[in-house]
């Protein structure tokens, strides 16, 4: 194992950004976060495609490489840090733990994009926060343009999460499910798959640091709603002293259904979604056109979400047929084995 700290740039506001610092605490993996826009993030060299966060590894020649993307650069430190885990060690809870990560970072996002950039006080919220984060000494009137322009840009690019006027109370309804579900859910364990956090953890943390604790429409709904999960969230912003033991997942035997529930939750708006966005990315057609929990959805293809189908097919297929078998029974007439069943 490395003890060099590892160079990470960011930012308060970005979800993925937060998914990883708290992953990082907990499997006390040293880092260092350069702040997005920073001097040293300047100096850093570029990733292909500009994303939060970014880390810096070394390639083969020892030159630092940039490298976005949470979930391959989770299986990445997995393979660099052997201690504190966070994919479980049964293959089947492992791929069950990638579904509900892929959830978060894909379906739970659109939750806190939406928020964010569809109602008033949130958009003014972000428009007045968020360029503080690199200027903090800069007065209201210098960070005025630069708030106009942050809010102009995002608002304009809902259409990447597929939030608009036709899918708002889809987003909406789905997220009050969750907070139901999901506090439900905690009372059987203090984390998705027992007394230990996985992946899933982590990318649900992620979107939640900004819906319970940043923008207030949904923080006012979470506090209404799930206190339970306001308060997760807070306890998951560093989990360092906590100390796993391989018993602290549950055993696949004895998953409460509260997990199913959840997975059923997936299964019933974040599946119609993938598999009508792959079909439209493989058809070259200019808009994904469906109906999710009876609903109408449309948004403009996202040709990531179709890769997301695609990786989450070969996680199971690489699964042997015994725990390919004991993914498929779980997954069985929650929504989710809708993946596999369907082109």
């Amino acid at each position: 194992m490395s003890t060099d700290s590892i160079a990470l740039m960011g930012a308060p506001g970005s979800p993925y950004t937060r998914k990883m610092l708290a992953m990082l605490r907990y499997r006390r993996i040293p880092y260092r976060l350069l702040m997005s826009g920073s001097e040293q993030a300047q100096r850093m060299p570029p990733a292909k495609v500009g994303l939060l966060p970014t880390f810096y590894f070394p390639d083969e020649s020892g030159a630092l490489e940039a490298v976005v993307d949470s979930t391959p650069i989770i299986r990445t430190l997995e393979q660099m840090f052997l201690e504190r885990s966070v994919i479980p060690s049964d293959p089947a809870l492992a791929f069950i733990d990638y579904l509900i990560e892929d959830y978060g970072d894909e379906w739970l996002t659109k939750a806190m994009f939406h928020y964010r950039w569809y109602y008033p006080a949130d958009i003014e919220r972000a428009g007045d926060i968020l360029p503080r984060w690199r200027g903090l000494m800069a007065s209201d009137e210098e960070l005025a343009p630069l708030s106009e322009l942050i809010r102009e840009r995002q608002i304009s690019r809902l259409y990447v999460v597929g939030s608009n006027d036709t899918t708002a109370p889809v987003i909406e309804a789905s997220y009050r499910r969750f907070l139901e579900l999901f506090s439900a859910h905690l009372r059987h364990g203090p984390f998705v798959l027992g007394g230990r956090p996985g992946a899933a953890d982590f990318a649900l943390f992620g979107q939640l640091t900004q819906l319970t604790a940043f923008d207030p429409t949904p923080m006012a709904l979470t506090l209404e709603v799930a206190p339970q999960v306001y308060a997760w969230t807070s306890v998951m912003e560093d989990l360092s002293g906590l100390e796993p033991t391989e018993d602290h997942w549950h055993d696949r035997e004895s998953l409460p259904d509260t997990l199913r529930d959840l997975l059923t939750e997936i299964g019933r708006v974040y599946v119609p979604a993938l598999l009508a966005n792959a079909q439209a990315v493989e058809s070259g057609l200019d808009a994904v056109e469906t109906t999710i929990d009876d609903l109408p959805w449309t948004q403009q293809p996202f040709p990531y979400q179709a890769k997301c189908l695609q990786w989450l097919r070969q996680e199971r297929a690489r699964l042997d047929l015994q725990d390919r078998a004991f993914v498929d029974g779980l997954l069985e007439g929650t929504g989710c084995d809708a993946l596999f069943t369907k082109g």
